[in-house]
């Protein structure tokens, strides 16, 4: 049972893929599948190309999680690409079910888990407010309460009645976090969505989040990598990492446990990832491993060390990589550029490092890109992955003159010392 004051209880989930497994699949195509096994034939439904490496393998998405949540409590999770952080919200949204323990609701769930989610795309956006409140259990009357201000907040009235296919990433994520925000549910669940949004409208759903949470005692949950929105909004942190609960507490001490496990420990290959012209097949980026340092914490003036793995299959004569880096709230504040360089068609390691000095206190997202460039002098990247790692600059910045870096008045980057002499 759940008290009138637990909004949430999760106890010992556990949620366990089969790799390989086509599953959701009709009914013809499993009496196929079964007459040709019968027949010691071939899968007919095996996609052309598809290999079976790994099928029958089972992968631990979440492991025996643990945690309770109060009403108007603002949890943020945070976690490393693959911890099991989506796929927590989708079992608590009833997306889909655990595979071991059991999750309590006490009250009605609405969420945001991707762009589009919960939406028809051939109804339009009054009709999808309509639906998604039927949906909830509201009648007419208390939708139409509402209708006014989910329009307002949502800064789509010219477009409202026009189906939402025809939206924008930005109108979808919009008018869905208005109506997350206004209906009448008592977990209101997020997972990254105000990225897509504009840097306004973001801060406007930080504070709608906070309002709704302190007054309306409604409960968040709230999925981010940007910890700047994650200490705006955020009255509690979880971090997971590799499926398991490694810290659950306070906001500050939770960012800095995430920022403080090993980036050596990141599997890129869970990361966002851009391969132009199909080049994966030729080349790839395979990993990242920073060194020196057990944890992604680094004074302002350390470099910052590491290997990069490549996967070449073609030979390159003038390949290169670029780091650009954005700050916490997704601003890019700089790039820097490799000189060139042969390499061959295998497998290579390629090392680097990065001076920090100029950097004042913070998070800073590391994107990395390979390239080369074509006889006309235009770039033509080979693959990129965004962001390859996180380092967070501590406040201990003084460069020997006794000075504790405000970030709020001076600025991101830090400058060398002006040279100054009496005359």
């Amino acid at each position: 049972m759940v008290s009138d004051e637990i909004m949430l209880k999760v106890e010992n989930v556990s949620k366990i893929y089969r790799l390989g497994e086509i599953g959701g699949t009709t009914l013809r195509d499993e009496l196929q599948r079964l007459s040709a096994k019968i027949r010691h034939k071939p899968d007919p439904t095996k996609k052309v190309g598809a290999k079976d490496y790994n099928k029958g393998e089972k992968f631990k998405a979440l492991d025996n999680v643990s945690f309770e949540v109060k009403k108007g409590e603002r949890i943020g999770i945070i976690g490393h690409n693959g911890a099991g952080k989506s796929t927590l919200l989708k079992l608590i949204s009833r997306v889909t079910g655990p595979s071991e323990g059991a999750i309590h609701l006490n009250g009605r769930v609405a969420s945001m888990l991707e762009v589009g989610t919960g939406f028809h795309p051939e109804l339009t956006g009054r009709e999808n407010i309509y639906m998604n409140g039927a949906i909830l259990g509201m009648t007419k009357k208390e939708i139409d309460a509402k209708m006014e201000d989910i329009i307002d907040f949502s800064e789509v009235r010219q477009f409202i009645d026009t189906p939402v296919k025809r939206y924008s990433s930005g109108m979808y994520v919009k008018l869905a976090f208005s109506v997350a925000a206004h209906l009448n549910s008592e977990i209101v669940i997020m997972d990254e969505v105000l990225a897509v949004g504009d840097v306004a409208f973001q801060n406007k759903c930080i504070s709608k989040l906070r309002k709704i949470a302190e007054e309306e005692e409604k409960t968040i949950l709230y999925v981010s990598h940007n910890m700047s929105t994650i200490e705006q909004l955020c009255s509690r942190v979880i971090v997971l990492n590799t499926g398991k609960i490694v810290f659950d507490g306070d906001v500050e001490e939770g960012i800095e446990n995430y920022l403080g496990i090993k980036n050596a420990d990141t599997d890129i290959s869970f990361a966002d990832r851009l391969h132009w012209d199909g080049k994966k097949d030729s080349f790839e980026l395979v990993g990242i491993k920073l060194l020196d340092k057990d944890t992604s914490i680094y004074n302002s003036g350390e470099f910052v060390r590491g290997i990069i793995t490549i996967k070449s299959k073609i030979n390159i004569s003038d390949f290169r990589i670029r780091f650009e880096i954005s700050d916490s709230l997704g601003q890019k504040i700089g790039t820097s550029f490799s000189n060139p360089y042969s390499i061959s068609a295998k497998e290579s390691l390629i090392g680097f490092q990065f001076d920090t000095k100029e950097f004042s206190p913070g998070n800073y997202f590391f994107d990395i890109v390979a390239y080369t460039i074509n006889e006309y002098g235009g770039e033509r990247p080979l693959d990129g992955v965004y962001p390859a790692f996180i380092i967070n600059i501590s406040d201990n910045l003084t460069n020997n003159l006794n000075i504790i870096w405000k970030r709020e008045y001076w600025g991101i980057v830090h400058f060398s010392p002006i040279k100054i002499k009496v005359l």
